[in-house]
């Protein structure tokens, strides 16, 4: 599945950006690196100036199109993917759910009502990259099944992350520019039906929306989200109809047709047309974009929020054990209850080779926050605590990474599998 190898790769770009952001962060250079990401940049048109840090145009706005993308795979696997049967998406969103709540009630329980109380959305989400990149770390002994289970798992919990954002971290509302941001979806939505298919036009659509839904009071990165679950998922040209435009050309005789015969060349551009029309937009703007994501915005992202300074800093030490704690134990607790109420309950089904034992070691991976978490984190924390928040990040990251590869490790080794544990 070419959306889990890049996110495979992605995790190892991404890794060596937050090594590089770290070390910039604690040595001599750390002041001129932290400075960076805050220098202003923008446009000023006459008497309209938008000017933001450069750390706030990649979160707010680069990130966008990182769920955008995650939205647009999200559609892809409900309409015609693995997820369209929907006791089978059951389960991860199940999972997902569980995931959300028990880490958000461990943290509650923790801070009570002390400092950061009011950051519990932080904890709630997987970093999808260094999960997958986790998995590919141990190649073909982890089942298809956990890797298309954490993938949906994570997807729909950086879904409801951003939910989270737009509802319980967005400011007052301004009615008039989040009317004007409805109507470009409206926009949107008639551009579809009437089988428009230029996809510059969209994005400049997109980006009116993205600039309404930021003067609007809703986090705009929410304009992803809603674009990509849009997204027509099945192509405009059906196999019937692009059979029948490839015969055409194929029944030309070997000779110089294209260069010289208006038919000829009419029947190749139809068939250059029909071959692009044939995959749907979501799977030729997934194509398009998530290499761009994968390698360039997240790194960015990383490098622009992972700097931590570890000395001189005075840290909150019960909120950073309280993210820790959420992260560590509240993720896997949630997952692996969740998922066996759904499975109890038979709304969900689990894979015959997707095994309790797996579950928990995958469940012990979703502790592994990072993107989101730092995306939430700095909207909901205040500047001061940031610094606790993300040691807490970073270590339950680490953590939870070494003991989910270590069970994984030992379930897939020689003697022991999937096969040998009982299914409910």
């Amino acid at each position: 599945m070419r959306f889990l190898r890049i996110e495979a790769m992605a995790g190892a770009v991404l890794l060596v950006s937050t090594l590089v952001a770290l070390v910039l962060a604690n040595t001599s250079w750390s002041a001129s690196f932290l400075a960076f990401w805050e220098i202003q940049a923008g446009i000023r048109l006459d008497t309209i100036e938008i000017s933001r840090s450069l750390k706030h145009w990649i979160n707010d706005g680069l990130m966008t199109l990182f769920f955008f993308v995650i939205a647009l795979e999200l559609k892809r696997e409900l309409v015609i993917g693995e997820l369209r049967d929907p006791r089978v998406a059951a389960l991860p969103i199940a999972a997902a759910i569980g995931g959300m709540a028990m880490p958000a009630a461990v943290f509650l329980l923790i801070v009570g009502d002390g400092p950061g109380a009011s950051g519990w959305g932080t904890v709630m989400s997987t970093d999808t990259a260094f999960v997958m990149g986790s998995l590919a770390a141990l190649g073909s002994r982890i089942p298809i099944s956990l890797r298309l289970f954490l993938l949906s798992l994570a997807i729909f919990d950086d879904v409801g992350a951003i939910l989270v954002v737009a509802i319980g971290y967005g400011e007052s509302l301004d009615w008039m520019p989040l009317g004007i941001a409805g109507l470009g979806f409206v926009i949107v939505s008639v551009a579809a039906r009437l089988g428009i298919r230029n996809i510059p036009v969209y994005f400049a659509i997109g980006l009116g929306i993205w600039a309404a839904m930021d003067a609007s009071g809703i986090h705009a990165t929410l304009t992803g989200v809603i674009l990509g679950l849009m997204t027509p998922a099945r192509s405009w040209i059906s196999d019937t109809r692009l059979h029948a435009i490839l015969d055409r050309v194929i029944a030309y005789p070997p000779g110089d047709h294209w260069s010289g015969d208006p038919l000829a060349q009419a029947d190749l551009h139809r068939a250059g047309v029909a071959t692009r029309e044939a995959l749907s937009p979501i799977e030729r703007l997934e194509i398009g974009l998530h290499p761009w994501v994968a390698f360039a915005i997240l790194p960015l992202f990383a490098l622009a929020n992972a700097g931590v300074p570890l000395t001189n800093i005075n840290f909150d030490t019960p909120l950073t054990l309280a993210i820790f704690a959420a992260f560590v134990a509240g993720k896997p607790l949630g997952v692996i209850l969740f998922s066996l109420l759904a499975v109890a309950s038979r709304l969900g089904v689990r894979p015959a080779d997707l095994s309790w034992g797996l579950i928990a070691a995958g469940g012990m991976l979703t502790g592994i926050g990072f993107t989101m978490a730092f995306f939430i984190a700095n909207l909901a924390f205040e500047p001061e605590l940031l610094n606790s928040v993300k040691l807490g990040i970073l270590g339950a990251s680490v953590l939870s990474a070494l003991l989910g590869l270590l069970m994984l490790a030992w379930l897939t080794s020689d003697g022991r599998g999937p096969r040998h544990v009982p299914a409910m």
